[in-house]
């Protein structure tokens, strides 16, 4: 039987309106002129890359570094979360229909630890999978393979035994460099084409059906 290995924002989670919403209020404080759009882009990427890229557009008063940034952000995705988040309902069932199946199940996220854990913890998913790894635990987060390996190595799965569903172009690099079976499901549909482009098998939805034939189950 395969291991399955979870993105987690935007396939578990609706997460990224949140996380684009904080980032462009918090960079606001500071006159920053990186637009909804901006932050966008970097979908996929983890978040020193991320910041980078953000942190470079003109402001009216210095933008500070990324270590001081970063709980003025998460204080923001947790106000954007509420007490709640609901996680895709095609993603609960496949986890559902996988966990009685017996299959192996993690989590590969380029987000940072702190990140994560407020996000499963608010969607009702923590404690649900046997591995999850975050981008700022390993030395390069996607679109490298770090994170997927760092998974199939606490699953105890050699990555080419593991099927990782993803959302976004970058993810399925990740996860496709790291030697796995990759299915891409639509959130965007301006990530349908990219992500077929980088090897994924592309669906509409999560099927559980689907996911149990993928991983022998």
């Amino acid at each position: 039987m395969r291991a399955v290995v979870w993105d987690c924002d935007g396939v578990l989670v609706d997460s990224e309106p949140h996380s684009v919403a904080s980032w462009v209020a918090v960079l606001g404080r500071f006159g920053s002129e990186a637009s909804a759009s901006d932050v966008e882009a970097c979908m996929g990427f983890g978040y020193p890359d991320t910041y980078a890229h953000l942190a470079a557009f003109p402001s009216t008063e210095p933008i500070p570094g990324a270590e001081a940034l970063w709980p003025m952000l998460l204080e923001a995705l947790g106000d954007s979360f509420g007490p709640s988040l609901a996680p895709f309902a095609d993603a609960v069932s496949c986890i559902d229909a996988l966990a009685a199946a017996g299959a192996p199940q993690g989590v590969a996220s380029s987000s940072r630890r702190s990140r994560v854990d407020l996000t499963l913890a608010r969607a009702g998913l923590d404690g649900r999978f046997a591995a999850v790894v975050a981008g700022d635990e390993v030395p390069r987060s996607k679109p490298h393979p770090d994170v997927y390996l760092r998974a199939a190595a606490l699953l105890g799965v050699p990555p080419g035994s593991c099927v990782a569903v993803e959302d976004t172009f970058h993810g399925c690099r990740s996860a496709r460099a790291a030697g796995m079976a990759v299915v891409g499901v639509v959130r965007l549909e301006e990530q349908r084409a990219a992500m077929g482009g980088a090897g994924a098998v592309v669906v509409d939805a999560l099927e559980p059906e689907h996911l149990l034939r993928m991983a022998g189950a």
